[in-house]
């Protein structure tokens, strides 16, 4: 059922490094965004991957990884991601992306985990030194970065306290616990 798929997706931030992804499979997700509604069907989204170390290496560097995680940097070497998507808007078609990336994100998430698979959407980005980097060309606005891998953490939600806390947290085990408000607090009239 859909809903359990989404339950599953969540923000997975360490990984077995090691087990590679294929172009192949990143092809595959790309596709299923491929096939994502767009706003006037102008379908302006495209897509860099990665699945080599080297490349990998370069884009992990750009990446801030938590904010609710204050003394955390990241995942170590070893836990970081065997994958990415970079998600780009192609300026030359139009200038504004609305919500069509996060749309064909969520689909391409939805599709890694059915697969197996857990990733996290990164919008913290240094985006120039990214551009710089991978020889990304001015033309294309770089909207998101996917970080892709077998997760090697677990992700439990749970109902947000009666004190309203929010902030995702790990606990000793390394468990990562994310609040989520509950139904009856989130529709209104």
């Amino acid at each position: 059922m859909i809903r359990d798929l989404i339950r599953r997706t969540r923000s997975y931030r360490r990984f077995y490094q090691n087990h590679r992804i294929e172009i192949d499979n990143l092809r595959e997700l790309v596709d299923v965004a491929r096939l994502s509604a767009a706003a006037g069907n102008l379908q302006p989204l495209k897509y860099m991957l990665s699945n080599e170390a080297e490349k990998n290496g370069k884009i992990f560097q750009h990446l801030a990884w938590a904010g609710y995680l204050k003394n955390w940097p990241g995942p170590s070497e070893g836990e970081r991601p065997s994958a990415y998507i970079i998600v780009l808007g192609d300026r030359r078609i139009t200038k504004s992306f609305g919500c069509d990336h996060g749309i064909a994100c969520q689909n391409i998430m939805l599709a890694a985990v059915e697969k197996g698979l857990g990733g996290c959407m990164i919008g913290a980005i240094n985006r120039e030194r990214l551009r710089k980097d991978l020889d990304i060309p001015d033309h294309f606005e770089i909207l998101l970065v996917l970080a892709l891998g077998k997760p090697k953490e677990t992700v439990v939600l749970e109902e947000v306290g009666p004190e309203g806390d929010i902030k995702y947290w790990r606990d000793i085990d390394g468990v990562h616990h994310v609040p989520k408000r509950g139904l009856d607090d989130i529709i209104v009239g």
